[in-house]
């Protein structure tokens, strides 16, 4: 066996040798682009990446390749995984205090918290989801308090944040129904009370962003010297309320955990109310709700279908998945956090399970692609095998979904990152 040492070492070298790009020509007996339509394989199809980036998707016959090109095959070529929703890289691989800063539990609203700063791109829970396919993710603060924070969107390689960085931020994170209540006499230890506390903050954050604005014209108007205290005041720096009047300026989404079908009304209420963009997270009782969910245009980024069915997701069903794509509701298959050791989940299961439950093959690989993207908003870059878009690519040895199939190699951005099977 492979001493571990030397394996921690060959990890990174492969993510370090993810910034160097390679030229690839990628065969597949099934090539699935996700790129639209059907989504229907590519028999015999081929992808040529060329510094980085995929520059012609086809079937071998009629795609020109390039002469003198690493080539590489396998039975079934798809786009890189998206993982929706998870905690890894924040949450290592090991539960101890040191890899552990998914949550912070001093205060209840702290959307002020960066998800960039507590990133480990070296973190080997990042090097094992990889080797499943994964190469793009969400990841950040994990649900548990009223807002718990921000997430980005990083690539499963790169030696620094700022290599594997692809957004941020992408998300802030909120938690409504019991798992965010409070202990003791600390608030909130309602719904009721979750609900207030959220306007309240949210109406903080609306008259701090007016303030904000009429300094801002003050001082453009050169009457700096003559400003109130009141305008003075709203000069001040708040990064809690500045992060929440992004959030109501629609630029980053509020995406908020709520598994029973009353919660995921309250998000709904809310995000009318203010006039935010809304994504759900987790949703064991969706299929209740896909009706308004989808009349409001609110995607979900939805538990892993094996979750544990216990507490306020006790009514999930292997089933929502077909729900929401039957009621027309943007979803994708997240990964989630797990509080015991690897502490996540792996999103190419969790999409098999959905497609033994009333998802097609290509419907489950879209909520782990392309649809997971563009919930994301990175679709221009990441979900599918395009011209122009990322060289990201994964592939397997047989149907992804079958548990005797094995990921043989993940390419991310135009270069080898993981090769072989577990």
């Amino acid at each position: 066996m492979m001493d571990s040492r030397i394996g921690a070492v060959i990890g990174l070298v492969l993510c370090a040798g993810a910034a160097l790009a390679q030229d690839l020509v990628i065969k597949g007996k099934k090539v699935y682009t996700m790129s639209g339509g059907t989504n229907a394989p590519i028999v015999d199809g081929v992808v040529v990446v060329k510094d980085g980036k995929i520059v012609s998707v086809g079937k071998a016959t009629e795609v020109k390749l390039p002469d003198g090109v690493k080539v590489i095959e396998a039975s079934v070529v798809t786009p890189g995984l998206v993982d929706v929703r998870g905690t890894v890289g924040v949450s290592g691989l090991f539960n101890s205090k040191q890899d552990s800063d998914q949550l912070e539990r001093s205060t209840a609203i702290q959307p002020e918290l960066r998800a960039i700063d507590a990133y480990n791109p070296q973190d080997r829970l990042v090097e094992w989801v990889r080797s499943f396919g994964i190469t793009t993710m969400n990841t950040g603060n994990a649900p548990g308090e009223l807002i718990s924070g921000q997430t980005l969107v990083v690539k499963t390689s790169g030696n620094t944040v700022d290599e594997a960085l692809v957004k941020n931020p992408s998300l802030v994170v909120a938690t409504l129904g019991p798992d965010s209540f409070a202990g003791g006499s600390r608030a909130p230890g309602t719904r009721g009370k979750q609900m207030a506390m959220l306007r309240e903050e949210l109406i903080r954050a609306q008259e701090y962003a007016a303030k904000r604005s009429r300094g801002t014209k003050a001082e453009n108007a050169d009457e700096a010297d003559e400003k109130s205290e009141k305008q003075e005041k709203a000069g001040d720096r708040n990064l809690r309320l500045e992060m929440l009047a992004d959030v109501l300026d629609g630029k980053v989404p509020l995406a908020i955990t709520a598994n029973r079908s009353q919660d995921i009304e309250s998000a709904l209420r809310l995000a009318k109310e203010f006039k935010f963009k809304l994504v759900l997270d987790m949703g064991a009782e969706a299929y209740l709700e896909a009706d308004r969910l989808k009349e409001a245009g609110v995607p979900v980024m939805l538990h892993p279908s094996m979750y544990r069915a216990v507490g306020d997701s006790e009514n999930q069903s292997f089933e929502t998945a077909a729900a929401l794509r039957k009621a027309g509701v943007l979803f994708a298959i997240q990964s989630g956090y797990e509080s015991y050791v690897p502490k996540t989940r792996v999103v190419l299961f969790e999409a098999a399970i959905a497609a033994a439950n009333g998802l097609k093959f290509e419907e489950a690989l879209a909520s782990i692609t392309i649809d997971a993207a563009k919930i994301l908003g990175v679709e221009r870059r990441v979900g599918s095998l395009e011209a122009g878009k990322d060289g990201d690519v994964a592939l397997y040895d047989g149907d992804p979904f079958e548990y005797t199939s094995h990921c043989v190699g993940t390419v991310i951005d135009g270069r080898v990152v993981n090769s072989g099977t577990h």
